[in-house]
């Protein structure tokens, strides 16, 4: 139905006014819809791009828009889709034909037919995305809302257009995006929608891993992801994608031995970071940083519950997960794994004597990341007592000033090995060899441990006196 209240505050960007009337030069209606809809109803900051539906060739109306503007801005044609997009004033403009779509069950790819804006309205995934605004002279401004996506908006609602299980069964990455605008606009997912989404979960199984981590990325964006990784937890979607995770969601007791559920503790960490980081890598760190407590957890009667190595388990872990969801293999998959790898060793160091050596220790192996992995240990701590927790973050701010002052004596978080491997072979004319590399090792250890300082001569005698021990002489020596 067409709401009588024009909305055309909402149309105040020239490229609507360029658009009508490419419109109306083809004699075609055409309306935006979506997202830009939802959002400037929702007086939120609108993301650089908007939507457009007309009722005939999507294609044909962007190429005649393109030519009524100015700098006539290059049409991008996706005929195998019927779609267009052209760029303009910083704003990513699509336009596609209304269409009717059916769907294989094996597939989320649907068949598509020329359609009616009904049509095209009935195949959006909720109703607050359905929204349109007419761009047509006849009745600019006006919002077509078939499916009281307004109420919607109002209640703060998700829900679909049509029957829940038909909308997820068709496309099942809906499922994922339902809890992302959850989590995003802080609405809830209608009781009948969730159950749908339950019921329906295991047919994620024929969404792409880039798919799925693109909705667990906005959604790690959120203000409290937790909101949206509970929903996929109780769902049944996360234990598909995630079951490293939610494998920490059981609490065991032996002998009246119990530990906390690391599951929650997780989500509570990932909370706690994005208060102080929108790096999303480093969120993914605070979300898998206890991964490896699962397959390591043992007990015995002195020391209770443990977790040997879960770290190391836990960094070799998140390349499994990463190659599973086709995640990129670079430097963010070995940032991710050195956060995790190193997540306890600021803990460790913060209830202990605070030591120059394993300071420097620390700097060296955490590198540039050194202030991300203070960070990220600072979110681990998520004891309900008062008087624990400010004891631990006292703990951790010795620890932050001891890193300070040894990074500014003793330069670590740039080291460079005082003297080269060039210069070890030409001093004892070796080739590349074992020697070379025990050299090089001794003279990084003798500095990480403060036996020497970082600095040439101190470097080379120590190496010297290595060097007599190892049987290595100079051949330039007059002996």
């Amino acid at each position: 139905m067409k709401q009588p209240l024009p909305y055309k505050d909402a149309l105040t960007h020239p490229i609507f006014e360029y658009i009508s009337q490419a419109a109306q030069n083809l004699s075609l209606d055409c309306y935006v819809i979506g997202g830009f809809v939802r959002d400037y109803l929702l007086k939120r900051d609108s993301k650089k791009d908007i939507d457009i539906v007309a009722v005939g060739s999507g294609i044909e109306l962007a190429l005649e828009v393109s030519k009524l503007l100015p700098n006539q801005p290059k049409v991008q044609v996706f005929k195998t889709y019927g779609t267009a997009m052209l760029r303009f004033d910083d704003i990513d403009i699509e336009f596609v034909g209304a269409r009717k779509e059916s769907y294989h069950f094996d597939s989320r790819n649907p068949v598509v037919e020329d359609g009616t804006l009904e049509d095209d309205q009935n195949r959006r995934d909720f109703t607050i995305n359905a929204l349109a605004l007419s761009l047509n002279q006849s009745d600019y401004g006006t919002l077509i809302d078939p499916f009281n996506g307004l109420d919607d908006l109002d209640n703060k609602v998700i829900k679909t257009p049509l029957n829940p299980d038909i909308t997820y069964s068709d496309d099942p990455l809906r499922m994922m995006r339902a809890i992302r605008f959850a989590a995003q606009l802080d609405f809830v997912i209608e009781a009948e929608s969730l159950e749908a989404i339950t019921r329906n979960h295991k047919r994620l199984s024929i969404i792409s891993g880039e798919r799925i981590v693109d909705e667990l990325h906005k959604i790690l964006l959120t203000k409290k992801p937790s909101t949206g990784f509970l929903l996929l937890y109780h769902s049944g979607l996360l234990d598909m994608i995630l079951p490293e995770l939610t494998a920490l969601n059981q609490v065991e007791e032996i002998e009246g031995h119990t530990h906390k559920n690391n599951f929650y503790h997780s989500l509570e960490v990932v909370d706690n970071i994005c208060t102080k980081t929108d790096d999303l890598w480093l969120r993914w760190s605070a979300l898998l940083h206890d991964i490896g407590k699962a397959p390591t957890k043992r007990f015995n009667k002195k020391q209770g519950w443990t977790f040997h190595g879960h770290e190391f388990i836990g960094g070799k872990m998140v390349k499994k997960i990463f190659q599973r969801l086709h995640m990129p293999l670079n430097h963010k998959l070995k940032y991710v794994q050195k956060m995790v790898t190193m997540s306890s060793r600021p803990v460790v160091l913060s209830q202990k004597t605070v030591t120059d050596s394993a300071v420097r220790r620390l700097i060296f192996d955490a590198g540039e990341d050194v202030e991300d992995l203070m960070i990220l240990c600072e979110a681990d701590i998520t004891t309900k007592n008062a008087i624990k927790f400010k004891k631990y973050h006292h703990n951790f701010k010795i620890v932050r000033n001891k890193i300070v002052e040894v990074e500014e004596r003793d330069h670590v978080r740039q080291f460079q090995p005082p003297i080269s491997g060039e210069e070890i072979m030409a001093l004892f004319n070796l080739p590349p060899s074992r020697e070379i590399g025990v050299l090089k090792e001794a003279i990084k250890e003798a500095i990480l441990e403060g036996i020497i300082p970082n600095e040439y001569e101190a470097a080379h005698q120590f190496m010297m006196d290595k060097a007599r021990q190892m049987g290595l002489t100079n051949p330039n020596t007059v002996q």
